[in-house]
């Protein structure tokens, strides 16, 4: 039997969750004992207290928020404005607060959550990174952190245009320049923007936004960002490329991706060779996602001819950054959100995330997972695993330019769905395809929320088995339809990307690629290769990345017939280099190939 549901989008915990502010107060009789040495008398003292309870809860801002958020916050609880607070002092303080608002200047540390007693249940970052929040203590002591992701979407894309046209212009330099006594109106003059071509890297919010005002400029606008939906893209007029396309065609190219592992320094020496002479490169973004010597180099060397930075690997940079002192670079202190308009909506924003956190909602801004009971958690521990794997394997199927709008899981199982919770599970197939090329923490309070606000709808399948239902689950099967594959062979036969596994020994195995059967562990990275089925496959693999010292720890091969086509999965603990898999692709009997980290 087969049952069919779409993605209830919003989230509704099957029992009551309480996030509120009550405490238990000690008895206002408190009795202590003196003992006196040797054969002196005991003296018993009677200690009276008295309690007044505050019904309202207290909210400690340790950084400067706007006057609308805080005034809202008025209306709800006691507020604590104190700035400026060392480590020690929060610390101090934190025990009497059952809510924490910080921006990014405040370290809010797992000492900070030891200290607090358990009275802490909410911390707000008024802003969208938390890199200052210790999200594994505050979850571990039931604390709930929310950020404000959206209010600074529009003052972010007015900085990057602004530092386009300023870039374009030399405003910065000759600014400088008349200031110091010069008048050098030869040495500034600039270019236009008109007809050129700008490449958005990161098709979010403030990407959508900065080409929807780009267009206003008369610039042709490309994009690339593996999430973002074709659709949405055609409607504003931006064509999506493969990131290598977007680069290496593009005059302009503005940032706006998060910094995570798959970006971090993907703006390299590498990256700079395949771009035009004279590109000019705009980051509002992350200033980890370039490889900053790399990028003096490319601005010495002439591949590009300026820069426009607001963001920093280290902030404040060092004053002697050959970066910020290169005369083709101006730069801003991160005021990419830094406008009126911005501040207090961020402010007003964090502030309703805080109230609904203190009256027991479950916040979408919420980036860390309420507790999971410890049995549920026990039970599905593999398939949790399994589930996230089972995304990121899919998602980097996916070719660049395609954007993934549908996802199809099932759920292979003899439990009926009152019996099988999917919600942490699909919660986890989310993460899987959606964090690496994200800023967000997905879990199982923001992932529907997530998924919704990029386009991506899951639909879950319920595949009911005979049998004991003592085995949660049977398998899991992804599925997702209308894009294109690096891996034509992951195409199932009924034209989607298909990847199918199950749970071996409390271990992932990826047991189905398209419409072939494998059995693998789902550890460290994979090399998926189709092939002529014929012998000495294994061992022309195998010598290739043993030349390069690359450890297999396991082969795989799955077949139609003898003879006929296969695929042979790799698993190898070292990712091998790009010579290693050019030489792999470049033997006969290998028709296609691809490297997956898992």
């Amino acid at each position: 039997m087969v049952t069919t549901s779409s993605l209830n989008l919003v989230f509704t915990p099957t029992k009551p969750t309480s996030l509120s502010w009550k405490h238990s107060f000690p008895s206002p009789f408190t009795t202590a004992n003196c003992t006196r040495r040797q054969d002196r008398k005991a003296y018993r003292f009677v200690v009276f207290a008295t309690v007044l309870a505050d019904p309202k809860p207290t909210v400690l801002v340790a950084e400067k928020l706007g006057k609308a958020g805080l005034e809202l916050l008025k209306t709800f609880a006691n507020v604590d404005c104190s700035y400026n607070l060392s480590p020690e002092e929060l610390c101090t303080k934190i025990s009497l607060c059952d809510a924490l608002i910080v921006r990014s200047g405040t370290k809010v540390t797992r000492e900070v959550f030891e200290r607090s007693g358990g009275r802490l249940k909410v911390v707000g970052r008024a802003g969208v990174g938390i890199d200052n929040v210790d999200l594994s203590a505050a979850t571990e002591h039931g604390c709930l952190v929310v950020n404000a992701p959206t209010a600074n979407t529009i003052a972010a894309a007015e900085h990057g245009i602004a530092l386009l046209t300023a870039m374009a212009r030399n405003i910065a330099q000759a600014d400088a320049s008349l200031k110091a006594g010069k008048w050098q109106r030869s040495k500034y003059v600039g270019v236009s923007l008109v007809g050129k071509t700008l490449a958005v890297i990161g098709f979010g919010k403030v990407g959508s936004e900065v080409a929807r005002r780009a267009k206003g400029l008369g610039m042709h606008v490309i994009a690339h960002d593996p999430y973002a939906p074709a659709d949405r893209a055609r409607a504003i007029g931006v064509d999506l490329l493969t990131f290598e396309e977007a680069i290496s065609i593009a005059d302009f190219i503005s940032l706006h991706m998060p910094l995570t592992p798959a970006t971090s320094k993907i703006f390299n020496d590498q990256a700079f060779s395949r771009m035009k002479k004279g590109v000019r490169i705009v980051n509002v973004a992350r200033g980890g996602v370039i490889d900053e010597e790399a990028l003096v180099r490319a601005l010495d060397s002439g591949i590009v001819a300026q820069a426009a930075l607001d963001v920093f690997t280290e902030e404040p940079p060092p004053k002697d950054s050959r970066l910020v002192l290169h005369e083709n670079v101006t730069v801003t202190p991160h005021l990419g959100a830094s406008t009126t308009e911005a501040q207090e909506g961020v402010a007003i924003e964090v502030a309703e995330a805080v109230i609904g956190a203190l009256k027991g909602e479950l916040a979408a801004t919420a980036v860390n997972a309420p507790m999971v009971t410890a049995e549920v958690l026990t039970e599905l521990a593999p398939f949790v695993t399994l589930s996230e794997k089972l995304g990121r394997l899919a998602a980097q199927l996916v070719a660049g330019g395609s954007g993934v709008q549908s996802v199809k899981v099932t759920y292979a199982s003899a439990r009926g769905p009152d019996d099988l919770d999917t919600r942490l599970l699909r919660a986890m197939i989310t993460k899987g395809l959606i964090e690496p090329i994200a800023s967000v923490y997905i879990n199982l309070v923001n992932a529907d929320f997530t998924a919704k606000q990029r386009g991506l709808r899951i639909i879950e399948e319920r595949f009911l088995l005979d049998g004991s239902p003592e085995n949660p689950l049977e398998f899991i099967q992804v599925q997702i339809a209308n894009v294109e594959s690096k891996f034509a062979t992951a195409i199932s036969d009924s034209g989607e990307i298909k990847v199918e596994g199950r749970v071996k020994d409390g271990k992932p195995h990826l047991t189905k690629v398209g419409s072939f059967g494998v059995d693998v562990s789902m550890e460290g990275s994979l090399v998926l290769c189709r092939q002529v089925d014929q012998p000495g496959m294994i061992g022309s693999v195998g010598n290739i990345l043993g030349e390069e010292n690359v450890n297999v720890n396991f082969m795989s091969v799955g077949r139609i017939a003898p003879r006929k086509q296969a695929v042979m999965i790799i698993g190898v603990d070292e990712e091998p280099s790009k010579e290693a898999l050019k030489r792999i692709g470049e033997i006969p009997a290998v028709e296609e190939f691809v490297f997956l980290k898992l």
